[in-house]
């Protein structure tokens, strides 16, 4: 316990500065967790005897976050728009994906759909803080991405304790119940709004409505990294953390709070 709380307490420090300097830094370290998350990913399953392709992975990711940093700041260096480069950059990873396939005398199907999933599921959404961060006004929703995900599970988690009883998913992680739930969801709304109220007034109550969709979102990626872990029959994604376990266990409520909170921003409130 105390390995736990000590390790948390620094990742709870690192992670704060990368929220304060934002832009290049925070997508720079995005990047590199991303790759890191991929990793583990893959890790687990090999363990069901798939066997994805780290370097197409390593490759289309590199590639995303080039993509995404001429698009921001590089105007007029590439032609089209951002979303033909991404459409394009979809295309292109799912055909090297395929391609790996090509080698049929070892390859199987399950190796080109793992390699996609984890391109998508971890480095795709994962790229999402990143945009937050370089989001020109709206960089400040970066703290909304932590809140919701963090919040919810920390709320969930005494709320469970002290007044659950009824399983949400008992299959899926037997420890989660609806009490804990709706505790997660109406403790991230009311710091979501006391952040809003403090840095953002105009937009309170959109911080309000993002941290209702971010805790129930939130809670859907920790119960997916959940079934992963159990169909892949590990633990943890890795042992990077310790007392947490690896990149993903720590951030696998942000994989989807993120892309909910940037499309958010860019579709209700129109940055």
């Amino acid at each position: 316990m105390k390995t736990r709380i000590i390790s948390g307490a620094v990742i709870a420090v690192v992670t704060a500065v990368l929220l304060v300097l934002k832009g290049w830094v925070l997508f720079a370290a995005c990047y590199l967790l991303s790759l890191m998350g991929v990793h583990e990913f893959f890790k687990g399953f090999k363990a069901m005897n798939i066997t994805p392709n780290f370097a197409i992975a390593a490759g289309s990711v590199t590639v995303l976050y080039a993509v995404a940093a001429l698009g921001e700041r590089g105007a007029g260096v590439l032609g089209g728009d951002m979303g033909s480069w991404m459409m394009a950059w979809l295309f292109a990873t799912v055909v090297a994906c395929l391609l790996y396939l090509f080698k049929i005398e070892v390859r199987k199907p399950e190796d080109a759909m793992a390699t996609i999933t984890g391109i998508v599921y971890v480095g795709f959404f994962f790229y999402h803080l990143a945009a937050i961060g370089m989001l020109d006004g709206y960089s400040i929703f970066v703290w909304m991405v932590m809140i919701t995900a963090f919040v919810t599970d920390t709320c969930a988690y005494f709320s469970g304790v002290f007044f659950g009883k009824h399983k949400m998913t008992p299959v899926i992680s037997p420890k989660k119940t609806w009490e804990g739930a709706v505790g997660g969801v109406i403790g991230t709304i009311i710091v979501s709004g006391i952040f809003g109220f403090v840095f953002m007034r105009p937009l309170l109550v959109d911080c309000m409505v993002i941290g209702l969709l971010g805790a129930v979102i939130s809670m859907f990626g920790d119960l997916t990294a959940s079934i992963f872990k159990r169909k892949m029959g590990i633990k943890d994604y890795g042992s990077l953390i310790p007392g947490h376990g690896g990149i993903l266990d720590r951030f696998d409520s942000v994989l989807f709070t993120a892309p909910v909170i940037y499309y958010y921003i860019v579709l209700v409130i129109g940055a």
